[in-house]
């Protein structure tokens, strides 16, 4: 008996709640995507203002990798089409592989650094 009073409490308060269209619910970003944060350019370590020196100037570059699609396939950074932005490594010392710094050069001029291989980014504020 409580059952079915509880039943027929429960259908009654859902009637009284307002209706919103799934097309006007709100999502939620993808769990992949991250808030960019910003860094000035003074606050860059030297090796990554020299990289952008390096990428304004057309190169050469060091790393036959430099300047290959970055291909922004976790949508960190604001989604843009294939190609908009290359990326590019930022010199570590003491580490004898490319290391996990890199530049991301955007076509519109803007740079996004990242110390961790790609799992924060930062726009470059000049």
């Amino acid at each position: 008996m409580k059952r079915g009073l509880l039943t027929r409490w429960t259908v009654a308060l859902a009637l009284s709640l307002p209706f919103i269209p799934l097309a006007h619910a709100q999502k939620a970003p993808p769990a992949s995507q991250r808030e960019v944060g910003e860094i000035a350019w003074a606050s860059l370590p030297k090796e990554a203002r020299e990289t952008i020196d390096l990428i304004r100037r057309g190169g050469p570059y060091p790393y036959a990798k430099d300047g290959a699609i970055f291909g922004n396939r976790e949508a960190m950074l604001p989604k843009q089409n294939r190609g908009y932005y290359r990326e590019y490594t930022v010199k570590t010392p003491g580490e004898r592989s490319r290391g996990a710094r890199r530049i991301i050069w955007g076509k519109s001029g803007e740079f996004y650094y990242t110390e961790d291989h790609y799992n924060h980014f930062r726009r470059v504020r000049e």
